[in-house]
């Protein structure tokens, strides 16, 4: 059964860590499966129709197992951060194995980042649908179908194993190579410098685009629930999320380029 009381949870991490039992173990389980059904439905969200949640949350239950048999509550992290990490790693590491996107999707992604990039150079601001699809020499609605195809192309495992990582040239996992926000005065101020450049970026947008993000990722509304916001589909919503993300990571892409905005070591634009 689920558990609600925080110290109960407690109790049964500390019995966990000192006997490593099944019943423990099967309990945490249960009562964090929540965490997966959660992680799935974003993820869904983004991913081409043939994509089944259901097979998402399967895949999602073996990284939240491996995120209990991992976690060390003595560190005091807090649990859920770090099982919403391993859950989506595990999703996307699956999805990745059966090469759910094909090479011409790929090229289509490529194409149209090419064309956002040009056109934001020459007007210095964002090129509206139309423009695109002018640029790219295709109809709208074309360009529209394009960016439902590629809306999940970006995406990467955070559990992929980086080989030659690490001062014994061992494999690491990619989540294992993120800096602790709690590092000190150099990552604040990192963490600081990105929410001003995200900020910009979302703030140099149509107001289509700008609604979308705010509203799915600072007020965690689902797709559908955006579409009755502004009016249009679902899948019309995805679109726009899909070229609002395309221009953010071009903006950031470009910032880190400029001498006013260094690269750091250790600092991922993406």
């Amino acid at each position: 059964m689920a558990l609600e009381l925080d110290d109960r949870v407690e109790e049964l991490w500390w019995k966990y860590a000192a006997m490593r039992d099944q019943e423990t173990r099967d309990r945490l389980i249960v009562h964090y499966a929540p965490l997966v059904k959660f992680v799935a439905s974003r993820l869904a969200a983004g991913l081409p129709q043939n994509v089944e949640q259901a097979d998402l949350v399967s895949y999602g239950i073996f990284g939240l197992i491996d995120a209990i048999d991992r976690f060390d509550p003595e560190r005091g992290n807090k649990f859920e951060t770090y099982a919403m990490q391993r859950i989506k790693g595990a999703i996307l590491d699956e999805l990745r194995s059966y090469d759910w996107v094909p090479r011409s999707v790929r090229a289509k992604a490529r194409s149209i980042e090419k064309a956002l990039t040009k056109l934001e150079s020459e007007h210095g601001r964002t090129p509206t649908e139309s423009e695109l699809a002018e640029e790219l020499g295709i109809a709208i609605p074309q360009l529209q179908t394009m960016l439902s195809q590629i809306s999940g192309v970006g995406l990467i495992a955070l559990d992929e194993m980086l080989s030659g990582a690490g001062d014994r040239n061992e494999s690491v996992a990619l989540i294992d190579t993120i800096p602790d926000s709690s590092d000190g005065p150099v990552s604040l101020f990192e963490s600081k410098e990105m929410k001003q450049l995200l900020a910009s970026g979302i703030n140099g947008m149509g107001e289509r685009e700008k609604l979308v993000l705010v509203l799915y990722y600072f007020e965690h509304f689902t797709l559908a629930e955006i579409g009755k916001v502004i009016g249009v589909t679902e899948s019309r919503v995805c679109q726009i999320h899909t070229k609002a993300v395309m221009q953010l990571r071009i903006f950031l892409q470009r910032a880190s380029s400029e001498p006013q905005y260094p690269q750091r070591s250790g600092t991922a634009t993406r």
